[in-house]
């Protein structure tokens, strides 16, 4: 079986402020989803999905189809065709099993809007062959390495024993004290610097994607009429690892994490970029 790179593009980018998907960042009009599908290619990886909303897939398709090699095998999901309509998208975990079609083996997750670094692409690749129905992998960074300074950050805080996640947190209000020398959250708690955080980027065995829609249906159970209820990869995870012998192990990426949250983010990153790929 083939692996894959799964691209979740569909967000609405509603703290950026438009869809930051698709805003250049380097020297040849690149976003960030094309430093991860170079860094994918360069591994082998030709394989890739990119989950999309429908007013936008026609220019995803125009962009990826300009900058990369005809040897790439594209294919793109509209996550708002599947399920209820909304204006708001269904979270993470529906945007995976959106793709359930276009994914045939193993393959990597990831957000489009984050540049996980040169070698974490690879890291996550080394991973794939490892998986079965009861396995994954999550890649995971050092909160010091993942903060914002245009503002304080949300981020999975990871639970991490003996190599295998125990839990995500979602932790928000998270920022570097200048003045106590400190990473605190919105608790007042202090962090580690190295602390491990999820930034979404996933390793997985294709049995994961039916285990998913169980999920998600038990999900819509209770909150189809929803206009704001999100059904998270996270969460799920957990259920999984609670429920069913589902292991998750931890692969620490020596990375920095690159991605737009703020309009703030955006020179900042081009920079960042600028140094990484000149």
């Amino acid at each position: 079986m083939k692996s894959s790179l799964v691209l979740m593009a569909a967000g609405l980018g509603s703290r950026f402020g438009g869809t930051k998907q698709l805003v250049p960042v380097g020297k040849n009009g690149e976003t960030l989803l094309d430093f991860t599908i170079q860094d994918a290619l360069r591994v082998g990886m030709t394989d890739v999905v990119i989950i999309v909303r429908s007013e936008i897939v026609n220019d995803m398709k125009s962009h990826v189809e300009r900058l990369h090699p005809e040897g790439l095998d594209f294919r793109f999901v509209l996550q708002d065709r599947y399920g209820p309509a909304r204006a708001k998208p269904w979270g993470t975990t529906h945007a995976v099993i959106s793709a359930s079609e276009a994914v045939e083996g193993p393959f990597i997750l990831a957000n489009a809007d984050d540049y996980y670094g040169p070698s974490s692409i690879e890291v996550a690749s080394e991973q794939l062959p490892n998986l079965d129905e009861k396995s994954a992998a999550l890649i995971t960074f050092e909160l010091n390495k993942t903060l914002s300074s245009s503002g304080p950050v949300t981020r999975g805080v990871c639970d991490v024993q003996n190599g295998l996640l125990s839990e995500v947190i979602e932790t928000e209000g998270l920022f570097y004290n200048k003045s106590s020398n400190e990473i605190t959250c919105v608790e007042g708690n202090v962090l580690k610097p190295d602390t491990p955080v999820s930034m979404n980027l996933w390793c997985f065995h294709p049995s994961i994607l039916s285990s998913l829609q169980s999920l998600w249906e038990e999900f819509l159970e209770e909150n189809s009429h929803s206009e704001v209820a999100e059904c998270l990869l996270p969460v799920c995870i957990s259920t999984l690892m609670d429920r069913h012998d589902f292991q998750v192990s931890t692969v620490p990426s020596q990375e920095e994490w690159t991605g737009l949250t703020n309009p703030d983010d955006l020179e900042l990153v081009r920079n960042k970029i600028h140094n990484l790929r000149s």
